[in-house]
């Protein structure tokens, strides 16, 4: 890497171990490098609102406040200049390619070894993408799950927030709470996102969101409200 360049990195990850053996590895990578960190998907929004100069995020898929590719999918709704990299123990081949399909620029898995791990972000803050060499990318999606991502990447950030919130099983009051807006407000984007989404009632859009999370959210999540 190019030794008087300046890098921002942050981490995303709950486990403060696995946020240790990243920082170690990206500090052994770059000469001057910045890098913050946090545990919740609340206090990775609450940095990027006042950082958003950020030259890469290494983002877990499933940390409290999201799971799946919500998280992925807001970041990149939010902050489009911003790469993203997932960095994940879920390593199958459909969970690398959504990754991929909701315009992550790399997958990690987190058993790749510290060389292979600082490589692969070498490339991608060069402007490259890197994932698995043994992980065929090619085979798509099917068209029913096809038409429904991109359903999903009609979104906007904050439609995204309150549909991984409605999965969560929160009320209206509750999610306008946290997003410190008025309920009418959480009405308003509920209504955007069935409408787009192609759905009837808020179970409907939660079941569709756990379609695209092949599995990944659970099931039977409460949708009241």
């Amino acid at each position: 890497m190019t030794e008087d360049v300046q890098y921002r990195l942050f981490i995303a990850d709950d486990h403060p171990l696995f946020r240790g053996a990243l920082r170690e590895a990206v500090s052994g990578l770059l000469e001057r490098v910045t890098i913050a960190e946090a545990g919740t998907f609340d206090d990775v929004v609450a940095f990027l609102e006042q950082n958003g100069d950020i030259d890469l995020v290494l983002l877990d898929l499933t940390m409290p406040g999201t799971r799946g590719f919500s998280g992925l999918m807001y970041l990149r709704a939010q902050y489009p200049s911003v790469p993203v990299v997932v960095v994940s123990a879920s390593d199958d081949p459909a969970t690398i390619r959504r990754c991929m399909e909701f315009g992550a620029s790399g997958f990690i898995p987190k058993t790749l070894g510290v060389d292979d791990m600082r490589a692969a972000i070498s490339r991608i803050l060069g402007g490259g993408v890197w994932t698995p060499p043994d992980v065929d990318l090619t085979t798509g999606s099917d068209a029913e799950a096809a038409e429904l991502m991109a359903r999903m990447a009609t979104l906007t950030p904050q439609q995204v927030r309150v549909l991984m919130m409605l999965s969560e099983g929160l009320l209206n009051k509750q999610i306008a709470f946290q997003l410190g807006v008025s309920e009418a407000t959480v009405k308003a984007h509920v209504s955007a996102i069935l409408q787009k989404l192609g759905v009837e009632s808020r179970t409907q859009a939660v079941i569709a969101a756990a379609r695209i999370e092949a599995g990944q959210w659970p099931q039977g999540m409460s949708a009241e409200g």
